[in-house]
């Protein structure tokens, strides 16, 4: 490779996210791009379980056959009609104030955790780590976000941070009514995505920059990556799911039962959208 600085951005998206990303990534390294040796790796909730898995050392391959096993013992979670509306109505109410949307949405999580609605924060870590290949830091620039569920702050963790690895994962994973937030410092942490679903613009700065991103679109006053690659003085591909993706990835993206489909869709989809990633890539 040249000397230029290349990012890999990975977003959110839930299980099928994860299992999507790791399809993608899959075919596109069999189509002869392979993005895992990256300069600089932005994970954000599902997006930062993969950046994980491949800054630490996992072949796409294994990645990819794991993805595949039968989700034994495994329960669906699910953003109940209440937390739903709750989502909808902090959005309303914080039209412009971002940091205001996130915490409304941090109080939603906290309250749910509260409630007894939400698995203990114990078994939630014990989760996100039986997903890592390994709980240290990467000798590499791994950039993993979340926000503090009571201040709105976003918050972006890497090797330089303190935080240890499977805590900055499951926070970023801590979906807000979904999972309990994670505490780190004394604070608690909920779902990077809360800010955006991708974070893209945590790339800028480099000169080649690869988005896979499962929800593209913001909402509310949370950014949509169109609108954070927009102007980045970068070449960029945006890789998001097409319609026999969405069609496999379902409509709960906590479903470990549509997790093989997911990324059997990515890996499919990986040599349409080959060219595109080359040219942004290497070209």
């Amino acid at each position: 490779m040249d000397d230029q600085r290349r990012a890999l951005v990975l977003g959110g998206g839930g299980i099928t996210g994860i299992a999507w990303e790791i399809g993608v990534l899959t075919g596109l390294a069999q189509a002869g791009v392979d993005l895992t040796g990256a300069d600089l790796v932005v994970g954000t909730s599902a997006g930062s379980v993969v950046g994980a898995q491949l800054t630490g050392g996992a072949d796409l391959e294994t990645l990819f056959a794991r993805q595949l096993e039968p989700p034994t013992g495994e329960q669906a979670a699910r953003m109940t009609r209440s937390a739903l509306l709750r989502y909808g109505l902090a959005a309303l109410r914080s039209r412009g104030d971002d940091v205001g949307f996130r915490r409304r949405i941090g109080a939603l999580a906290l309250a749910t955790e509260r409630a007894g609605l939400t698995p203990t924060e114990q078994e939630r870590l014990d989760v996100i780590g039986s997903r890592l290949v390994s709980r240290e830091w990467p000798d590499r620039d791994l950039r993993i976000t979340a926000v503090d569920a009571e201040s709105g702050e976003f918050r972006v963790l890497d090797r330089t941070s303190g935080v240890p690895l499977l805590q900055a994962v499951a926070a970023s994973c801590a979906v807000p009514g979904v999972y309990p937030p994670v505490t780190i410092d004394g604070r608690r942490y909920v779902d990077g995505g809360m800010r955006s679903a991708a974070n893209a613009d945590l790339a800028g700065g480099s000169d080649r920059v690869v988005v896979l991103a499962p929800i593209p679109r913001g909402l509310g006053p949370m950014a949509g990556v169109d609108a954070q690659v927009t102007g980045m003085i970068a070449r960029v591909a945006v890789v998001s799911p097409d319609d026999a993706s969405r069609r496999a990835i379902g409509r709960n993206v906590l479903d470990p039962a549509a997790r093989a489909g997911s990324a059997r869709a990515g890996l499919a989809q990986a040599a349409g959208v080959a060219a595109e990633v080359t040219e942004a890539w290497q070209g």
